[in-house]
């Protein structure tokens, strides 16, 4: 989202419907100042003030990420790159991510971990049957393997998230 962009937006509509700064805020339950900020393009409004503030203006929610009044042909090309740049930037929680790269990994790695638990549990079951006592070994060599990809996991996940993080911090 263009914060300037979005700001003259906000200020060229405020102006087109004959109103200061100062009656927008009062109607939005805010301050000029927050206002003036908004149109100067220095922060944005806060998201639970996006409808209310686009429904006053008399512009869509499109129209607002996108800082511009949309034409019908260009809508659903507009109202796409909206809602991709929304998600590329949007404020998921740290736990969020962490599940989200968790269960991204799991459905990665699930046949490889299959197939990794079978034979454990082969070699083990072949233990118990032949009765060599290899079984408890076979448990231990289980349980480093548990631990090994317990730590990838974790590994990958911490890569996944903190780079986002260090993405973001970076524009």
């Amino acid at each position: 989202m263009d914060q300037e962009k979005i700001g003259k937006l906000i200020a060229k509509c405020r102006k087109d419907k004959k109103m200061t700064q100062q009656e927008l805020a009062d109607q939005l339950g805010v301050t000029d100042k927050s206002v003036s900020k908004w149109e100067n393009g220095k922060c944005l409004p806060n998201v639970s003030l996006y409808k209310e503030l686009c429904d006053i203006l008399g512009i869509t929610l499109n129209e607002f990420f996108a800082g511009e009044r949309i034409k019908d042909e260009e809508f659903k090309e507009i109202a796409d790159n909206n809602l991709l740049n929304a998600l590329e930037h949007s404020s998921f929680t740290l736990k969020e991510k962490i599940e989200y790269f968790g269960d991204k990994w799991d459905k990665e790695h699930f046949f490889e971990l299959i197939i990794t638990m079978l034979i454990i549990v082969g070699f083990i079951i072949y233990g118990f049957i032949k009765d060599n006592g290899l079984q408890f070994i076979f448990m231990i060599v289980g349980v480093i393997c548990g631990i090994y990809e317990r730590n990838r996991k974790q590994a990958y996940i911490e890569g996944c998230v903190y780079k986002q993080i260090n993405d973001k911090n970076s524009f």
